[in-house]
């Protein structure tokens, strides 16, 4: 399809490839980063996920906060957070999450969260919650909100939608094929509608895809085609890093000239960006997608 040949490996490689290599965490910005997480008390997914932008990001002076807890009620394949009985859901986080957001400066806020599916809401409320606190101290500062599928319960997606995030993302992960191994209790064409959804409450929305978990190129490139074909403006490529042994295996070390080649199938498709590369996960440049 389009030039392209289908690729997958037979076996899961021994070792990381050059590419892979990345930045220590140094600086005096990174410091300040870790010293206000700390204080604070916060969770992100950049040390919950074992991010390797974390150099980078934090050096940069940002960070991509995780709400409600940092124990998930799922287990997918493929995620290093934990896995469990969650805390109740803290009604002094959106708070906490605002004030941190003041001290580092940031013009663009990432927030993510755990699945909550032990709650009514999903944690639905407290996600609106951090929205407002964070408008109201930072007013200038652009929102991304990285949101669970809230299991379908499309009133609870409406709490955040109506909030109205600058970017309103929600993961696929992986091409439909895959998704019932990769994401044990989501599904591929729920995950669709809820982009479908965001779009249709006039957002701008974003969407982010692992490579190496078996897929195949004409996979990714129909993913793509489902992801434009309900609106989605901006979609992330990145390469599956296996946590630890309990996880997923890593199939492959896709080469990033395939990534380059996503990137550019992906344009001209029509996504506003296309961030493909390596390295590249969810949050990567996240400030370009607010533009």
């Amino acid at each position: 399809m389009n030039g392209t040949v289908d690729a997958v490996a037979e076996a899961q490689p021994d070792r990381k490839p050059e590419w892979l290599r990345v930045k220590l965490p140094f600086g005096e910005n990174y410091k300040t980063v870790r010293r206000i997480v700390d204080q604070h008390k916060l969770h992100t997914i950049c040390q919950s996920g074992h991010c390797p932008n974390v150099a980078e990001c934090w050096g940069a002076g940002t960070a991509t906060f995780m709400i409600l807890g940092n124990i998930c009620t799922r287990s997918c394949g493929f995620c290093n957070v934990a896995t469990g009985r969650p805390e109740p859901a803290d009604p002094f986080e959106p708070a906490r999450v605002s004030r941190s957001v003041e001290l580092m400066g940031v013009r663009h806020c990432v927030i993510t969260s755990v699945d909550r599916d032990d709650l009514p809401d999903g944690g639905a409320h407290i996600w609106a919650k951090t929205i407002r606190s964070v408008r109201r101290r930072c007013p200038q500062t652009k929102l991304e909100t990285l949101i669970p599928d809230f299991r379908g319960i499309w009133d609870n997606l409406e709490i955040v939608l109506a909030e109205r995030p600058e970017v309103l993302s929600h993961n696929v992960e992986t091409v439909r094929r895959l998704t019932r191994k990769v994401r044990i209790q989501a599904k591929y064409d729920r995950s669709l509608e809820v982009l479908m959804r965001a779009k249709k409450a006039g957002l701008r929305t974003k969407s982010g895809i692992m490579l190496g978990l078996g897929e195949r190129d004409h996979e990714v490139l129909e993913t793509m085609d489902d992801l434009r074909s309900v609106g989605c403006d901006v979609v992330t490529i990145g390469q599956y890093l296996q946590p630890s042994k309990k996880h997923l295996p890593v199939e492959e070390y896709v080469h990033p000239s395939r990534f380059k080649m996503f990137k550019e199938e992906g344009l001209k498709r029509g996504f506003l960006f296309v961030e493909s590369g390596p390295l590249v996960r969810s949050s990567y440049h996240a400030w370009k997608h607010a533009e």
